[in-house]
């Protein structure tokens, strides 16, 4: 059995610019195939997901991509509909009192809101049931914000529960930290490059997760590998005009074996290797060969 075995949220997160949506997608068309009911969230980005896909914009509605995968762009206008209905229950005194011009003003400037509700609507839906009890998605993937906002992202509950008084909004936050924090509900996977500043800063949200979020990392997605190819002295077997683009090569498996190694030695977490691949476009093909580096993640396997 796999380290993703059992939890139904899945939270990716990582550096800017390492592949952390190209992995999101790989997981949830997985995840759909293997016959889960599956939703993708991205939190109010210039949507990425579909598009890798081949799929049109889903914009802030569910929308279904494929057989058992469904997508939706959390923003922060319809969440924070959404977030207040399930307070007032009601269309017109919702327009009545959020509709407000005055209101909508002093709600920019409660601590955190706008997090807050983005979060609250990705934990409702993995809440929700269907008409015979049953949960109504098996698997929720986050496509979570990159390093540095991910910490204040996923820390939000815990800022409401430190800054307002009890009542209606310290009880919604106390719920999401208790799913959020919950290893048998959430998981998180960390995605990096073999570089030194990506690694550096998925060590710092691995320490942070653990220690601050109490978020439980269950292994780390190291794209963009390049394997062992060249041996010491094959340099010398190639013609002298290759021979830089080998010394390249060879220097780029330097620096992905020991960013391996150091991920291994600091994590204590199984790291998933995604090679460097080379197609022209990313799309359906490429998140179909990705999953496939990732099944270990699932299958029991992964080291």
């Amino acid at each position: 059995m796999g380290v993703l075995s059992e939890q139904r949220l899945w939270v990716v997160s990582g550096k800017g610019g390492v592949g952390k949506s190209t992995v999101t997608a790989a997981l949830a068309l997985a995840s759909a195939r293997q016959g889960h009911r599956t939703l993708v969230c991205e939190i109010n980005v210039q949507e990425r997901i579909s598009a890798f896909l081949e799929r049109p914009e889903v914009g802030p509605e569910i929308r279904q991509l494929d057989p058992n995968l469904f997508a939706v762009n959390v923003r922060p206008e319809e969440a924070m509909r959404e977030y207040a209905l399930m307070i007032v229950r009601f269309e017109r005194v919702y327009r009545t009192v959020f509709e407000n011009r005055l209101v909508k003003y002093f709600l920019r400037f409660i601590p955190s809101l706008q997090e807050l509700v983005l979060l609250g609507k990705v934990l409702f839906h993995l809440q929700e049931k269907t008409a015979d009890g049953r949960w109504k998605w098996d698997r929720i993937i986050m496509d979570a914000p990159a390093t540095g906002h991910a910490i204040t992202f996923l820390n939000v509950p815990q800022v409401i529960l430190d800054t307002v008084p009890p009542g209606p909004m310290a009880t919604q936050a106390e719920r999401m930290r208790d799913l959020l924090t919950d290893p048998q509900t959430t998981a998180a996977i960390l995605v990096t490059l073999p570089e030194e500043m990506p690694v550096n800063e998925t060590v710092d949200l691995y320490r942070a997760m653990g220690r601050q979020l109490q978020i439980h990392p269950r292994a780390v997605v190291l794209n963009m590998y390049v394997g062992d190819r060249f041996g010491a002295g094959d340099l010398e077997q190639v013609p002298a005009s290759l021979r830089d683009l080998v010394r390249d090569h060879m220097c780029r498996e330097e620096l992905s074996a020991k960013a391996r190694a150091r991920l291994e030695a600091e994590l204590e977490l199984p790291v998933i290797a995604v090679p460097r691949l080379f197609d022209r476009s990313i799309g359906r093909r490429t998140m179909e060969t990705v999953a496939g580096h990732l099944s270990p993640l699932w299958e029991g396997s992964a080291s």
